[in-house]
């Protein structure tokens, strides 16, 4: 899919300070990562606090977001869980028409075998009327979709057509991506091996860092596709220390730091997450008047 190829970057839910939704704030993030050059915008992923917010709060975001982008870039939305039957009850009863994909996590807590995760994805696939994106994202759910379960999907399930890869495991990542059936694209998911990954063959990334500096990026990222290497890699250096910033006290914490270091949205996140303390605020501040210069 084309329209899956470059950054994409998963939106955060801005709060105010009484942890309310900031639609404002949000309005301004989703312009900024449109104005800065990202390709597509995810809604709704583990850095939009997915887990702290009600089903109403959920709609007001997908709205808020679907309007303020105003058709300009596609959008792809966040379906997923640990229990199997409701994601399958939301794949038949939502209205998909707004987005080209659904990006769907591994099932987290239940630690299923990968036959589990193939079943899992399977009735995922058969109920979703548009692509399915799998999500691997072993540091939150406690197991690794390996890649001989993904090629099994991917092989089996048509709609099935791309990986968002965040084990953190380049020869993985590069597994994947050597042994991938023809059209399937494997996205990283994890910021600071975007650009290895994309240079191995991979087709982009899903970025938490990207919608801070979507500009530098998402440029570092089309320069890797263009095997433009050492412009890119130049890029990498210059913003790899806050990509180790904004994880370093948890995600989201770190990149809604640095919205409210650009005046973009405040640091407000909800427990059991909390803000960074004021050493890494002032490290975050002094990286932002940096890259502003």
């Amino acid at each position: 899919m084309q329209s899956l190829i470059g950054t994409g970057v998963a939106v955060v839910t801005p709060f105010k300070e009484d942890f309310s939704v900031d639609t404002e704030a949000l309005k301004s993030i989703v312009n900024f990562s449109v104005d800065g050059g990202i390709e597509y915008l995810v809604i709704l992923g583990t850095t939009a606090e997915n887990a702290t917010l009600t089903q109403d709060e959920k709609e007001l975001v997908i709205k808020t977001v679907i309007e303020s982008n105003n058709g300009r870039l596609p959008l792809v939305l966040g379906v997923g869980g640990n229990d199997t039957m409701k994601i399958v009850a939301e794949l038949k009863t939502r209205d998909f028409s707004p987005f080209v994909a659904i990006l769907s996590v591994s099932p987290f807590y239940n630690k299923p075998t990968q036959e589990g995760i193939y079943q899992h994805f399977k009735m995922v696939a058969e109920a979703s009327p548009i692509p399915v994106i799998l999500y691997n994202v072993p540091g939150r759910t406690a197991s690794n979709m390996l890649p001989a379960t993904v090629f099994r999907l991917a092989n089996d399930f048509k709609n099935i057509v791309a990986i968002k890869e965040a084990a953190g495991d380049i020869v993985q990542a590069m597994k994947l991506i050597k042994n991938k059936p023809e059209g399937f694209l494997v996205i990283s998911g994890d910021d600071i091996i975007a650009l290895p990954m994309v240079l191995a063959g991979g087709a982009g990334v899903i970025s938490v860092i990207g919608q801070g500096f979507p500009k530098e990026f998402s440029e570092m990222i089309r320069l890797g596709l263009n095997r433009k290497v050492d412009a890119a890699y130049k890029i990498q250096y210059v913003i790899d220390d806050c990509i180790d910033m904004i994880f370093e006290q948890g995600n989201p914490a770190g990149i809604k730091q640095v919205f409210q270091s650009l005046g973009i949205a405040e640091n407000f996140v909800r427990l059991p997450l909390v803000s960074v303390d004021e050493s890494l605020r002032e490290r975050i501040n002094q990286f932002v008047k940096k890259i502003d210069k």
